[in-house]
């Protein structure tokens, strides 16, 4: 089907406001290109140093005969996520040899766990580590000896800041591997009612705990959809996996079989062969378009509004929020997982999951199909799904009806008629929601807000009652440059019962949102934010608010706000322990949320 004229309008807007920016840095990556294989520019010192490790390697490494495979590795065995990790260099390594290339470690990134640091000081840093881990993977491929890379990360920064360190590296064919996720546990919903339980003092940590280790339970990402998944989605629809290799679990023959696909996919795209593949060229702003729709047709993280954001800007593309708000507006809310529904990851999966989104979306014209990927020209081949058979791996056609209804469904009969994300303006500022699992009756709240400045004393004014009302929750001095801008997902449990007890609620912040904390009717990534003069620095205890998702809309509707002074809390607390120290210069420098919050970029 030819594609959507509103998709190709957008598309066209996105070209040219990025023209000046893309042009410059295709350029820059076109001039690094003609400089040929890196390792041909090294010195014999050099270059000894660079293979003195590499055994029986050494020989084709000197000769240049061979590609080598830089690889990039967010592996430790903290985070469930990563753990499989651990074996893939020395998979990676036979399946380069077997394909008559070789590969080496070229560096490891940290890899911080949200779900470990929610609501606890360490998640101040989760933010600033997505630009720490494009640093490093800067550092990592600064020895010039690759001629392609394997970027190994999942989680929530992890994948955004190796895509940033691999566009600006992107004159290097890469190819992002996946882990997947670890099969179902207790399902999210059962888990997510102990903890509104827990809130509420019905049950004890015993029980809570039991909980949460029955979800958490082995390794691979958590299976519910929120930004580590949303991660994994991204890639696929952008091209940088092979197809197909989102949600393949961990420890199986499949995934091997895809670990080693991607190796051999990694020798054939380098400037050595006739396949040459630089990232440059696979994110055009087509790709771009193309993952925003993924977004929203799943319903993803809302964190992807910052990381995206920072992202496209690293392959000299500039998006803005009202490019998701355009995007959301076309594009039909087809999956339902959780915490927009009761199945996970694995149910989406096993429904048809990524390989049939696709290929309905492209039947609908509403992505482009004619793109570069890591896979080779054309989205087509990301709606099939690969297979593992006597001969080996292969790719099949994806299904071409959903496989379960409640799950899965095409694009002229979806769950809603649009994706679900918001652009929210008015005299608070600019910022955004995502109501594809908020209840219709709870899109419109206005009421008297609560303002407060730290998590903590919103959980003690809802255990002491002060809550139970209808309520417009502001908590402020969240922002990248307050504090790091924390996720706030630790609140959703309080939230959560303040609406199950029939008030109106909503959240107006600065900070950030969880992809799961859904249900809460929230307007996040508020910019100016606090501590850069916004008007929500203003506020006081009563101020009347209007939070419209419908329109859009995002006010103060009481008098005389604008004029008062600004409250600026101590804020001295937010810069000692945990490491917090070492990263002064990263928030007196961080860019707004509305254009991702970034460092580097």
């Amino acid at each position: 089907m030819p594609l959507d004229s509103r998709i190709d309008e957008i598309t066209d807007r996105i070209r040219e406001r990025s023209r000046d920016r893309r042009d410059a840095y295709l350029k820059r990556m076109r001039k690094q290109a003609e400089q040929g294989p890196r390792r041909g520019h090294l010195d014999c010192g050099n270059q000894a140093h660079a293979y003195a490790a590499m055994g029986e390697m050494k020989d084709d490494l000197v000769a240049d005969r061979v590609p080598n495979i830089g690889i990039v590795t967010a592996y430790n065995d903290m985070l469930s996520a990563h753990q499989p990790f651990k074996d893939y260099p020395d998979r990676i390594k036979a399946a380069a040899r077997a394909a008559g290339a070789t590969a080496q470690v070229a560096g490891g990134v940290p890899a911080m766990c949200d779900g470990v640091t929610q609501g606890q000081a360490g998640m101040e840093l989760s933010l600033f580590s997505r630009d720490v881990i494009a640093l490093a993977t800067g550092v990592a491929l600064s020895h010039n000896t690759f001629d392609s890379a394997l970027y190994l990360g999942i989680c929530d920064k992890i994948v955004p800041g190796l895509v940033i360190a691999a566009a600006t590296y992107g004159y290097l064919p890469g190819i992002f591997v996946p882990a997947g996720p670890m099969p179902s546990g207790l399902p999210n919903e059962e888990k997510a009612a102990t903890r509104r339980a827990f809130a509420e003092g019905k049950v004890g940590r015993a029980e809570l705990m039991a909980a949460e280790m029955a979800s958490y339970h082995g390794p691979g990402t958590c299976t519910f959809y929120g930004t580590a998944n949303s991660n994994q989605m991204l890639m696929e629809f952008m091209g940088l996996h092979l197809p197909g290799a989102s949600f393949v679990n961990p420890g199986t023959p499949l995934r091997d079989a895809l670990t080693d696909a991607a190796a051999t996919r990694a020798a054939a795209i380098t400037g050595l062969g006739n396949a040459y593949t630089p990232v440059c060229d696979v994110l055009d702003e087509k790709a771009w378009v193309n993952g925003l729709v993924g977004l929203m047709a799943t319903g993803g993280s809302t964190n992807l509004v910052l990381h995206l954001i920072a992202m496209a800007r690293a392959a000299g593309v500039e998006l803005t929020c009202a490019d998701f708000d355009a995007i959301s507006g076309v594009t039909p809310l087809m999956a339902r997982v959780y915490p927009n529904g009761l199945a996970d990851v694995n149910h989406f999966h096993a429904a048809g999951g990524l390989p049939y989104m696709i290929g309905q979306l492209l039947d609908a014209g509403l992505l482009h199909e004619d793109v570069q990927t890591a896979a080779g020209q054309g989205l087509s081949a990301y709606a099939s799904e690969p297979k593992l058979g006597p001969d080996g791996l292969h790719w099949a056609p994806g299904p071409r009806e959903s496989q379960n209804d409640k799950i899965l469904k095409p694009p002229h009969d979806a769950f809603a008629t649009t994706g679900g994300l918001r652009q929210m303006r008015g005299n608070l500022g600019l910022g955004v929601t995502k109501i594809s699992a908020v209840a219709e009756d709870h899109q419109v709240v206005e009421a008297p807000c609560a303002v407060f400045h730290d998590q903590d004393a919103v959980k003690a004014a809802f255990k002491a009652g002060t809550l139970d009302r209808d309520v417009i929750v502001v908590l402020r001095y969240q922002g990248p440059k307050a504090n790091g801008m924390p996720e706030l997902h630790a609140l959703t449990p309080s939230l959560s019962v303040l609406l199950q007890r029939g008030f109106k609620v909503a959240l107006v912040t600065d900070g950030r949102m969880s992809g799961a904390s859904g249900k809460v009717p929230s307007a996040i990534h508020v910019a100016p934010e606090a501590l850069d003069g916004g008007l929500i620095a203003k506020l006081r205890d009563g101020d009347i608010l209007r939070y419209d998702a419908k329109a859009g809309r995002l006010e103060c509707l009481t008098e005389g706000v604008e004029g008062r002074e600004i409250e600026v809390p101590d804020l001295s607390a937010n810069e000692e322990g945990l490491g917090r120290e070492l990263f002064a210069l990263f928030r007196a420098n961080a860019g707004p949320a509305d254009q991702g919050a970034g460092i580097v970029i």
